[in-house]
């Protein structure tokens, strides 16, 4: 039986562990370039132990972004700095991936912690937003944005594709495409912001035209030897789950179908009128759900930060993968932490020979 420190091999990727790090903004990026913020903190959640570290959502052009501070890769100078830290993190015993984005009518924001809004219009850091069609966010999101053409589709899928061959040649071995969080992927699969008539929006079938399109011509540029992965809001809770949740998986399988390795287990966000049932792991069932039905291996985030938890969900077949954010943040070798938890034999040995050494000779300071 597998456990979350078992190994696990998706195509011809093999991580040394199911603890995975996701996609987390750090918003300290100028013009789309990562610098020695960036640099020391991927380096450090790699040598932590995990067997996946994935770079935070990294926009596929300049309208892509959520804030000025996000990622970004859309031209060489981005791909060096983002080479340097796929190189630190593959340096460090862990598979190097990267989240590919757009936010849609979620970007020109604030950083969450100078307002987490919408910048004003009027200043000079501000950009026009994009959507499938021209309806705000709303709450502290209320531009209004607007409505893609044809051509705007067309021109986001290539920047999707362009977005991918940057990351493959950085030297990532993994790469999720951020369909979730009421950004434009989400955004067009959701009756809620998408209200098109053409052939990308109206039906089930149409609405999920963008990100089937996008995926299939991604999966034309990136190795078949290596997973393409996505994250994905299953599920709304706005009332009308059951409903959404069988579209997901649905969905899923279509992308499946088209090549799609693995799926990151989310809530869609796409409205600010909703009931999530935060808690510990609450997305253990919904991910099974969609790993069984659409046939298809699962990750998730949210609530799997206590070992115990996120080896449950691994050894029960709720996840493949068990993503570990914010725990990371607070403790970078939160590995190490998971293996003591767990009783795993040698538990320092998680982490890199200069410390894993010292730790498993001597008593712990901090036990002291």
């Amino acid at each position: 039986m597998a456990d979350l420190f078992s190994s696990y091999q998706l195509k011809d990727v093999t991580l040394r562990n199911r603890i995975a790090i996701p996609p987390m903004c750090q918003y300290m990026a100028e013009d789309g370039v990562a610098n020695d913020w960036h640099k020391a903190h991927y380096a450090t959640l790699a040598r932590g132990g995990s067997g996946l570290v994935i770079v935070e959502a990294t926009g596929v052009a300049p309208e892509g972004r959520i804030t000025p501070g996000c990622l970004g890769l859309w031209n060489d100078t981005q791909t060096a700095q983002l080479r340097e830290i796929a190189a630190s993190i593959k340096a460090a015993g862990a598979v190097p991936g990267i989240q590919i984005a757009h936010a849609g009518r979620k970007a020109s924001a604030n950083k969450p912690w100078e307002g987490d809004d919408h910048i004003a219009e009027n200043d000079p850091r501000a950009w026009q937003t994009i959507a499938p069609s021209a309806i705000a966010f709303g709450g502290d999101l209320p531009r209004v944005p607007n409505a893609m053409s044809i051509d705007d589709i067309q021109r986001v899928k290539q920047d999707f594709v362009a977005a991918a061959k940057r990351a493959l040649d950085a030297g990532f071995e993994w790469l999720e495409i951020h369909f979730a969080h009421g950004y434009l992927g989400q955004s067009f699969t959701s009756a809620h912001s998408n209200q098109r008539t053409d052939a990308y929006g109206g039906s089930f079938e149409n609405r999920s035209r963008f990100t089937i399109e996008t995926l299939e011509a991604i999966r034309a540029v990136w190795p078949e030897n290596l997973p393409l992965t996505a994250r994905f809001g299953v599920i709304e809770y706005d009332g009308k789950d059951e409903e959404t949740l069988s579209e997901s998986i649905q969905l899923v399988k279509a992308w499946r179908e088209r090549g799609l390795d693995m799926l990151s287990v989310s809530v869609g966000f796409t409205i600010p009128e909703t009931n999530i049932p935060w808690g510990p792991a609450f997305l253990g069932p919904i991910a099974q759900r969609v790993r069984n039905e659409a046939g298809i291996p699962v990750s998730s985030a949210w609530g799997f930060g206590a070992p115990s938890l996120a080896d449950n969900a691994i050894r029960k077949q709720e996840l493949d993968l068990a993503m570990i954010g914010r725990a990371h943040l607070e403790n970078p070798h939160w590995p190490y932490f998971a293996a003591k938890q767990l009783g795993k034999d040698n538990a320092a040995w998680v982490l890199p020979a200069p410390y894993a050494h010292w730790l498993a000779r001597y008593r712990s300071p901090t036990l002291d």
